[in-house]
């Protein structure tokens, strides 16, 4: 079992910036991809988007359409994955969810709300 804890949600004006966090604890040796998804309001049938994933350990891959503006990265000694937003935008509003990936499961935390003003 893996258990994923988000925090530093909030809200922002509009170009601001924000970090968001992700700790993941329990069996964390067996985490195969780690990321970031996010679910925009109003819509919850709506699938969850990929934002940015670690994939087998190897550099991130990002939405197209959020590259140049956020950035994963990782602290292994912490097993902490952050999400560094910049420049943010109002349609960037969203609940944010970690996601991490085993070999046989699927793993989610229960999210952080991002809320962008204009």
């Amino acid at each position: 079992q893996v258990q994923l804890v988000e925090s530093g949600g909030g809200l922002v004006q509009a170009g601001g910036s924000l970090r968001i966090s992700c700790v993941a604890s329990g069996n964390t040796a067996s985490i195969v991809n780690i990321g970031w998804y996010r679910q925009a309001p109003g819509n919850p049938g709506k699938q969850r988007e990929l934002v940015a994933v670690f994939k087998n350990s190897n550099s991130p891959n990002y939405a197209e359409s959020l590259k140049g503006r956020f950035t994963i990265s990782r602290d292994n000694a912490k097993n902490t994955v952050y999400l560094q937003m910049n420049s943010l935008k109002p349609e960037d509003t969203a609940v944010y969810y970690c996601n991490a990936e085993s070999s046989l499961w699927s793993y989610w935390g229960q999210g952080t709300q991002v809320t962008v003003s204009s």
